[in-house]
Order: structure tokens, then sequence, then C-alpha cells
């Protein structure tokens, strides 16, 4: 067929005025990238932001000697951010039950729900830290304001736990008038402060969740030969500070309780958050930045528009210059690098048609450049990943509420020592600190045999292997609920439902908890990374908050589920309680259990599809005189 390259003339000033010689009988053409943008649009003329990575420092100054900052030391600075966040979120997350059940006399239900909530929260609202950091204030900013936020909620609810202004009466309330509901409530406004308080931790997180994983990563330098390895080495220790952090809050933050009382307990939260700030401060001289890009969400809904405008406008149109796109390395996109052409989602491309009636200085809201659709696409092509990892979520937050039903039912001596049962989830953080530790010397080399990849497992594999083993850890679960359940019921526990049964032990619970802390560290370590690598350069936070808000969607659909199963197989005239009922010997968690194995098999399955399908971003170099890649025009 004929055709008719588009070349970037010698003087980007020139505009080709058309396309001289293409036949309109040709029904399909290849539209070659014409590589211009405006003066006025984003930067001057022909200088465009060169690779998006350039670290500069905290003035925004090019750093002049890369040695003296960023690396490992770097690093350390910004994990112990991470671990005191990690240790409040898991402190608040197995604590904050007991205590709106025990002390401001919530059903446990109810409490379980209100803390599913308030975990979600603290992940969903990732996506506006992530927006804040990319767009306007950069990660390491971000970071300190919504840390500062962070340590202002964990002070409110420490005072929350500490003046008896703030929680009901306790006189009088026993176990058995917490069983009945007769201990005197907590009044509207006390727990309107406690949600207040919970809720501004929730939004402290949202801006350290999306940026500390990117600002990490961001210290080292992707022009290094070992940049892959040192970036696989960064999110495993990155998870080894989440897991010690959650570590101490299941240990630690649990002994302190019981010893101390629940204001020492959410005060050591407090003080552990403050410490950790002052920590991330000091090392902020040996911090590599990176510029923010400007807001995300109006390039994305340039293209969108942008597309709109022109969805009627074939490729073929005798008026059309080509794509838009600045000559050379060049990026019209502070922080970002030059994204190449991909045929994915060709309705998008139509964003960046260059028509002659365009004119010199046409607006970015009628025609974005190549790497700004790019960007989009990516965005899209993103999504489904970390959507199959939502059930991985829901299954991690009913672990952390429901299993500690089941361990209140069970003997948690190890000899003559007693495990308080809060302490449970610590088994797995402890599983993850294990793996992590062979990591390397075991589970890399075995992995390498098996698939061939140098790392041990794609990123890809690494999560779908973790969805796996979280089947398999749901489905544990659900034979053993059914075998404690028959033993209650046999041996008379079915109504005493906080009594501790001697001759069942609680450490039959362990095998699952393992499970989902090694399905854990497969999905999340290789969600994290994969996410790092795949996203645009001036969205690197953006796309760490795909992760946090598959965990915040996660737990919003736990409560969503809980509530549908509740109100679906309870029936009060038949005085049939509901599966998920108060009393665990007379529910029937095992069948929850059983629904839960059902729908991560099913979403394994599109997983596998998903996977399957996607294919990894591949760097491509562009010459400043001539396209890299001809896209094909649709059909005239």
């Amino acid at each position: 067929m004929g055709t008719r390259e588009i070349k970037s003339p010698e003087d980007p000033r020139e505009t080709p005025a058309s396309l001289d010689g293409i036949s309109d009988s040709v029904h399909r053409k290849k539209l070659g990238v014409f590589f211009i943008e405006s003066d006025n649009r984003r930067t001057a003329f022909g200088r465009g932001y060169t690779g998006g990575t350039t670290p500069v420092n905290i003035h925004g100054k090019p750093i002049a000697d890369l040695s003296k900052t960023g690396g490992w030391i770097a690093a350390f600075f910004i994990f112990g951010n991470e671990m005191a966040e990690r240790m409040a979120y898991f402190g608040l997350s197995v604590n904050m039950v007991a205590f709106m059940f025990y002390v401001m006399h919530r059903p446990f239900s109810s409490s379980s729900n209100a803390v599913n909530n308030f975990l979600g929260i603290s992940q969903a609202s990732s996506v506006l830290g992530g927006f804040l950091a990319d767009a306007y204030l950069g990660r390491y900013w971000t970071i300190a304001i919504f840390t500062t936020i962070y340590l202002a909620g964990l002070t409110g609810i420490t005072l929350c736990a500490t003046m008896k202004i703030f929680v009901p009466n306790q006189d009088q309330c026993n176990q058995l008038s917490l069983v009945l509901g007769s201990c005197e409530p907590a009044k509207p406004w006390q727990m309107l402060y406690l949600d207040t308080v919970l809720y501004i931790t929730a939004f402290g997180a949202a801006g350290i969740r999306p940026c500390v994983s990117s600002f990490g990563a961001d210290q080292f330098d992707e022009r290094s030969k070992d940049y892959k390895t040192l970036l696989d080495k960064f999110f495993n220790f990155f998870y080894l500070s989440v897991t010690i952090g959650a570590i101490v809050a299941f240990t630690l933050v649990v002994y302190i309780q019981i010893e101390l009382g629940w204001g020492a307990a959410f005060g050591s939260l407090a003080i552990a958050m403050g410490i950790s700030n002052m920590l991330f401060f000091v090392g902020t001289p040996l911090y590599r930045h990176r510029l923010p890009g400007g807001s995300p969400l109006t390039r994305v809904a340039q293209v969108l528009v942008a597309a709109f405008k022109k969805r009627n406008v074939p490729f073929t149109r005798s008026e059309l210059v080509g794509l838009y796109e600045l000559p050379g390395r060049h990026s019209a996109i502070k922080g970002s690098g030059k994204i190449p052409h991909t045929d994915d989602f060709r309705c998008l491309d139509k964003a960046a048609l260059q028509l002659k009636e365009d004119g010199s200085n046409p607006s970015p809201w009628r025609i974005c450049t190549v790497t700004q659709v790019e960007e989009v696409k990516i965005l899209i092509k993103l999504i489904p990943i970390p959507a199959c990892t939502i059930m991985l979520n829901v299954v991690l937050t009913e672990f952390l509420t429901l299993s500690l039903q089941q361990a209140y039912t069970l003997n948690t001596h190890i000899g003559k020592l007693k495990l308080p049962v809060t302490c449970m989830p610590v088994f797995p953080g402890l599983s993850i600190f294990l793996i992590l530790c062979l990591y390397y010397s075991v589970f890399v080399p075995i992995l390498r045999r098996i698939t061939g990849h140098p790392h041990g497992a794609s990123q890809l594999q690494r999560v779908g292997i973790g969805l796996f083993i979280s089947i398999l850890s749901v489905a544990w679960a659900g034979a053993f609920e059914t075998f404690r359940r028959g033993y209650a019921i046999r041996h008379g526990y079915e109504f005493s439902f906080l009594t501790p049964m001697p001759d069942l032990s609680a450490y039959w619970l362990l095998i699952p908890y393992c499970l989902i802390g090694i399905a854990e560290l497969f999905s999340i370590v290789g969600l994290l990374e994969f996410l790092y690598e795949e996203a645009p350069d001036a969205m690197k936070s953006i796309g760490s908050a795909y992760a946090a808000l598959a965990g915040g969607l996660g737990c919003f659909v736990a409560s969503i589920i809980n509530s549908i199963i509740k109100s679906v197989t309870r029936n009060p005239e038949n005085r049939q309680q509901s599966w998920l009922s108060q009393n665990i010997n007379s529910g029937k968690f095992d069948y929850f259990f059983w629904l839960l194995t059902v729908l991560c098999v099913i979403n394994f399955c599109i997983f596998l599809y998903s996977a399957n399908r996607y294919e990894y971003r591949t760097e491509q170099t562009f010459e400043v005189r001539e396209t890299k890649k001809n896209i094909p025009a649709e059909d005239s």
C-alpha cells in the first residue's frame, strides 16, 4: 500500500501543512509521530524536561555529587517512618476492636465494622496523598505534612483512652453485662470524638502510604547496572520494616495495654510516630527528590476531553499533520521522560491528533502530547492487577477481626505462658520475617530453577503465588472452624463463647495465619515493585496508591460482605442467628470462610487471565529527526 511517513522537520518550528502525495483511496495508512509542542503550554519551545528520573535536592536544584546522597542510608531513614506508621496501623486495628467493645461498650460486630471502615479509609484515601505528591508537593513534603497529621490523630486517641470524660461509666460492667449488652453505652458526643480522631489518623495515613515506598525507591540510581537488583531488594526490605512494625504492635503494644492500660498502649504508638518523624527530618540532607509533574488528574482529564472532542475525526483525514509530541528526548511533562507510542486504546490516540486547524498554539484541552496520552493508557492497563488483590485484602481484614473471635474460645497457653488473644495476629508477621530472611538464600534459587527468572519470579508471578496461597489459607480456616464449632457444641460450650476451651489449642490457627502472611509477602511486595516500575515517571505515587486503594477497598468490601451475610442469613422470626453471630459457637463462621474460598478461587482465575494479557513496558529511545514507531490508522 502507498504510505508516507511524517518526519520531524529540521527546524522544529516548521509545521508541515499537508500530507501531499497521500491517496484518498488508501484504506489503511501509517501516521508518523510528529514531535512538536507550543511555547505557552508547559515549557519553552523545544525545551522539555529530560528523563523524569533526574534527582534534585530539597530546593529543586540538580545534585552535584550523587554519591553523597541517596542509597541505603537514606532509605533506612525512610524505613523508620513506615515502620512507625505500620506499628500504629496494626496496633489500632487489633486493639481498637477490643477498646470499643470493652470500654466504649459497642457490640463486637459493630466495633469490627467501625474498625474495618477506619482501615479502609486510611488506605483508600491514599489516592489523595499520591495525587498531591505527584502534582504539587513532591513525596518528601507530602510525607512530612501527613505524618504530622497522623501524630495529631494518635495523640487524640491517647487522650480518649486516658481521660474518663471521653468514655462511658465502667462501674458495674462485668463480662456478663458485656455479653448481655447491659453496660452503659457511650454517649453520642463520646463516639463522635473517637470517630473524629480515628479519621484524622486515617487521613494522616493518606499521605504516608503511597509516598514512602516510592520515595525510598527514588533513592537509587536507575542508571546503575545493579538498579533492578537493588530495587528488588529494596521492596523486600521495605516490607520487612512493615513486618517489624506489625510484630511490635502485636506483642509489645499488647503487653503495654495489659500491664499499663489503654492510654499507655495508644500513647506508645504516638511516641513511636513522633520519634520516627524526627528521624525522617534528620535524614533530609541525604534524600534525593523528584520534581512533581503537575496535576496528573488534570492531564488525564485533558486527554479524555481532547479524545472526546475529536472522536469523529478519522485517522485518514487529509488535514491530519500527525501525532503531537516534543522533538528529541525531551518531555513536555515535568518529572517525566518520554513514553513511546503503543497501539492500545487507540480511541485515546485521537487526543494527540494534530490537525491544521489546531494552529501553532492549541489548547491543551484540544490536543495532548503522545507521552500524556500514554500516561493515561498505562494507568488504565495497570488497574486489573491491583484490582485482583482486593480479595486478598478482604481475607486479611477478616483474619484481623473475625479470627480474634475464634481465638477467644481457644486455649492460648504455651506451657505456663498465656499468650494474649490480641497477640495472635503476630504470627503472620513472624512468618513474613522468616521468609524474608530466607528469601534470597533459599526461595530465589528454588524459584529460579522453576521459572528461569533471574530474580526467582517476575513481579506478576509473585502476585499470583501470593493469591494462590491465600486460597489455601482461607480454606484451612474454614476446615478448622468446622471442627472447632463441632467441638464446642459437643462439649457444652455452645453458649459460652467468651470461655476458652482448655483442651483445644489456639495454635491450630497458626497454619492459616502463617499461610496468609506468606501470601501477603509475595503478593504485596510483588505488587508494589510492579506498580513502581510500570507507572509513568510523573505518577509513581499514584501507582503506589493503587496498592493502598486495593487495600482500602478490601476493607470496605469486607464490611459489605459481612453486612450482606448478616442480613441474608439471619431470621428473627425463627430465632435463626446469622452466620456471623456475636456468639461464634452458635453462628456458622465456617460457611463464611468457605464462601470466601470460592470468591478467592474466582478472583485467582481472573488474575491469571489479566496477568497473561499484560505486557511489561519496554524502554525505547527517541531520535530527534525521525520517529521510532509508526501507528496504523483505523479503517476509513
